[in-house]
């Protein structure tokens, strides 16, 4: 027994020996990566604020009016995932290109605490801001002021926030402000907000917003109507549940409404579901006027088969209504599932079109300092009075083009303020609730 323990105590210290020289490589490579960071930190030109004495505990980092270069940027890129305690990263005039921005952009996913990042007075060429809203960012407050972003930098910027397949989950507040978004930028942002549940606070502040704009901005708010290629990829969605056939049916009374819009809903395009239930309804056609002409030409057991002919169709109809249920509960079911919009249970049909309730997600919207006109204010307080629940608790309109003493924008404001109560009492009931708990 003597002899093995030694053989086995001597197998580990080899082992030991054999993993000693990878573990002060290690080391090595550990004290080089704090040599750069203390070096880097140290600059008189770089802002960082400390959790504690040790220069690896930065919190904050802000590089202020001093052009970042490629080997900056290369030495960001080793140390922010060192510094496991980083939550905000600024810019501020530091001459960025979209080639920085798209290799910080790799960087920061790897950073576990950073989620507040501010790029302002670095306008870029190719315009890659939206990089670092992807679906997958985890970023919670993105500043993007003076940046001379555009209507074309808009459009990516509000495919990023959300589209009929993707969304951003985490960003909760979004700055745009000082830049020159216009009308048409304005509505690719309102398009990004149709399917977002994420973000809730906007400042579009001080661009070249008009009438057109803010009407876009304040259709998604109250309850709006889907476009022709949201309802067919909502068709194609539900088309994809329904193949999975994973969930049973419910046969609710809810259920068959939602399949009956489904049915009713008008498109052009041709999908699989379709053309099957326009065959079935032809092959069900040729067999009803076949039977009228056996029934016509014999006398004998007419009675006989008129009953197999009436429980035929019973069955089929038994048969039919039993697929729409499942077809519907199926729906119903993996819309909560699913989490997709276009999939929403409270979705509306009026009229040949679907009705999606507004963005109820977004409490703060800043739209002072534009050119929105007195026109544009109808809207916004009909918006506000169909969000009964949830919705905006600020909308700032100050400094446009219209009296902030007009009868329309006062009635926005006292809106406003009657929600502001509302939440009052409300939190105040549920902090007396717990207390009393």
């Amino acid at each position: 027994m003597s002899r093995k323990r030694q053989a086995k105590e001597k197998a580990e210290e080899e082992k030991h020996a054999e993993e000693s020289p990878s573990e002060k490589v290690e080391t090595l490579e550990d004290k080089q990566l704090r040599h750069i960071a203390v070096s880097f930190l140290s600059m008189r030109w770089l802002k960082v604020e400390l959790e504690n004495d040790d220069l690896l505990s930065v919190k904050s980092i802000k590089i202020s009016g001093r052009k970042v270069d490629e080997q900056v940027v290369g030495v960001l890129q080793k140390t922010l995932p060192s510094f496991s305690q980083l939550q905000r990263l600024q810019f501020w005039q530091a001459g960025l290109t979209d080639g920085m921005v798209i290799s910080l952009t790799n960087t920061i996913s790897l950073s576990s605490s950073l989620r507040v990042v501010i790029l302002e007075g670095n306008p870029l060429p190719q315009q890659s801001f939206h990089c670092l809203l992807s679906e997958g960012s985890t970023l919670t407050h993105l500043s993007l002021r003076n940046n001379r972003i555009g209507d074309d930098c808009a459009r990516l910027i509000g495919s990023a926030l959300s589209t009929t397949r993707s969304s951003n989950k985490n960003l909760m507040s979004l700055c745009l402000a000082f830049n020159r978004i216009g009308d048409a930028g304005a509505a690719h942002i309102a398009q990004g907000l149709r399917f977002n549940h994420a973000l809730l606070f906007l400042s579009l502040a001080n661009n070249w917003i008009e009438e057109s704009g803010a009407a876009s901005l304040a259709e998604i708010l109250g309850n709006f109507a889907l476009k022709h290629e949201e309802v067919v990829e909502r068709r194609k969605l539900l088309l994809e549940r329904i193949e999975s056939g994973s969930v049973n049916s419910l046969g609710t009374d809810s259920a068959l409404t939602n399949a009956d819009e489904l049915l009713k809903t008008p498109s052009s395009t041709s999908l699989k579901g379709e053309k099957k239930s326009s065959k079935k309804r032809a092959s069900r056609k040729e067999e009803k006027s076949a039977n009228k002409e056996k029934l016509k030409s014999s006398r004998k057991g007419s009675g006989v088969k008129a009953l197999q002919n009436k429980s035929r169709k019973t069955g089929d109809k038994e048969k039919q209504q039993s697929e729409v249920q499942s077809c519907a509960s199926l729906t119903e079911v993996e819309s909560v599932e699913s989490g997709n919009p276009l999939l929403d249970p409270a979705l509306q049909h009026r009229c040949g079109q679907l009705f999606l309730p507004g963005n109820r997600t977004l409490v703060s919207l800043n739209l002072a300092g534009n050119r929105i006109t007195e026109k544009a204010l109808p809207l916004f307080k009909t918006a506000l009075e169909m969000q009964k629940e949830g919705g905006l608790l600020r909308l700032c309109l100050q400094r446009n083009c219209f009296s902030e003493n007009c009868e329309t924008h006062v009635k926005i404001q006292h809106l406003l303020a009657k929600r502001h109560e509302r939440k009052k009492h409300a939190v105040k009931i549920q902090t007396e609730g717990g207390v009393a708990n």
